[in-house]
């Protein structure tokens, strides 16, 4: 059996996960893996690790050649580029947990492991501690899946789930997500939904193969939801949760969107509370398989980058095998959605763009809407996400263009035209 190689890591970041992982590799000797440097930001904070661990001094890691991999765990976007593109320039192999530096720049770095044979792993970026990124590469790497759901942000599953059950209103669940370290202290980037869409980008490559930028693909996240929007799904027997999805359809394309949702109490996306992601990945022969785990925190996320670095033992690389050994898939925006709409006035709601309206409730003071819209009306237009106006999809939300013609030809019929 080929022997496991002594891997040296350069650490970039010894915040939350950062420190996570320092601790775990500590309790995992086995493992034939030590961090030889740590390079930080601030060198005046108080840091439960030795002085001699740290530098501020990124070359001191990079040009290293003892050093063969690199761990980067920061905050930000543009630097964090930067130093896994030098990394692997270097010859050193790469483990990110950073998913808005891996989306934004995605093509570059798959051309940058091309070039240079080297590993770039990140299974942190997308939902911590569920393996969802492996099982999509090995498990999935026939091209018949069908669809994969996904709640890949805990703090706006932790708010949700405060909403409803608790009946706590949007802020007073944001104000307690921040104070238990669920949500930054800048929330934006969690419950407008950009860290939601910056995972799955990356999801989306490794489910089916396409490579796009998060501004491609239809988002928002749960800023707009009102506790009246609560009061509708507890009637209807549904919860609300935000969810990511990607579907084949009929034409091989893909319709992929992160948007709020009801959600049956029968889906297992229901049972995923507070912090916690859950992933649901229906395919030809398994049928419908879920994977629940924490996805955020210190340990979990620090659970995922060791797993990357036990891999990399074994020279570990993602086969991108739906981008490199099928035909890529292609998003599509040829579909509708049935959407459930709120809003306070009736004025700012362009009826006429809906197919059909299933539902009107015009009484109470949150007055509100069912019905079905083309996808290509929600990329084009705002008017859904402005005025105080709140949009989730409902359950079953994707239909075809074939259905829609079906279902106007009977209604045609049943008319007797």
């Amino acid at each position: 059996m080929e022997s496991q190689k002594q891997l040296t890591i350069g650490l970039f970041g010894f915040g939350v996960v950062g420190e996570g992982l320092y601790r775990v590799l500590q309790q995992t000797p086995s493992l034939k893996a030590k961090i030889k440097k740590v390079c930080i930001k601030d060198a005046s904070k108080k840091r439960n690790a030795p002085d001699e661990l740290f530098t501020t001094d990124k070359d001191v890691l990079l040009n290293d050649p003892e050093i063969n991999v690199i761990v980067e765990v920061i905050n930000e976007s543009e630097p964090a580029f930067e130093i896994v593109s030098r990394a692997l320039r270097s010859g050193k192999e790469v483990v990110s947990a950073s998913k808005k530096m891996l989306a934004e720049h995605y093509p570059e770095l798959l051309q940058l492991q091309k070039e240079t044979g080297l590993s770039l792993l990140y299974e942190a970026s997308a939902c911590a501690s569920i393996p969802v990124i492996r099982n999509l590469e090995e498990y999935y790497d026939n091209d018949l899946l069908h669809s994969i759901r996904a709640i890949v942000n805990g703090s706006t599953n932790f708010i949700l789930t405060k909403m409803f059950e608790e009946k706590l209103d949007f802020k007073e669940a944001l104000l307690l997500a921040q104070q238990l370290g669920f949500a930054e202290a800048d929330p934006k980037l969690d419950v407008e939904g950009y860290d939601a869409v910056n995972k799955w980008t990356l999801l989306v490559n490794h489910a089916y193969g396409i490579v796009t930028h998060p501004d491609n693909l239809l988002f928002t996240g749960i800023q707009s939801i009102q506790g009246s929007d609560a009061v509708v799904a507890r009637e209807k027997n549904f919860e609300i949760k935000l969810v990511a999805q990607a579907k084949k359809l009929v034409d091989g394309k893909v319709a992929a969107f992160v948007l709020p949702q009801f959600v049956k109490l029968t889906d297992p996306l229901s049972f995923v509370k507070n912090e916690y992601n859950g992933v649901v990945i229906e395919s030809g022969f398994a049928d419908k398989q879920f994977f629940y785990g924490k996805g955020a925190g210190s340990f979990p996320t620090a659970s995922a980058v060791l797993s990357d670095i036990a891999a990399l033992r074994y020279d570990y690389h993602y086969e991108y095998k739906k981008l490199y050994y099928h035909k890529p898939h292609e998003l599509s925006s040829d579909f509708y959605l049935k959407i459930y709409v709120s809003f306070d006035d009736l004025s700012f709601i362009p009826k006429d763009k809906f197919e059909w309206i299933e539902e009107w409730h015009s009484d109470a003071d949150r007055k509100y809407l069912v019905g079905v819209i083309a996808f290509k009306e929600l990329q084009q237009n705002n008017w859904w996400r402005e005025n105080n106006t709140s949009l989730i999809l409902a359950p079953e939300p994707i239909i075809e263009d074939v259905e829609i013609r079906k279902i106007k030809k009977k209604s045609l019929e049943l008319a007797g035209l």
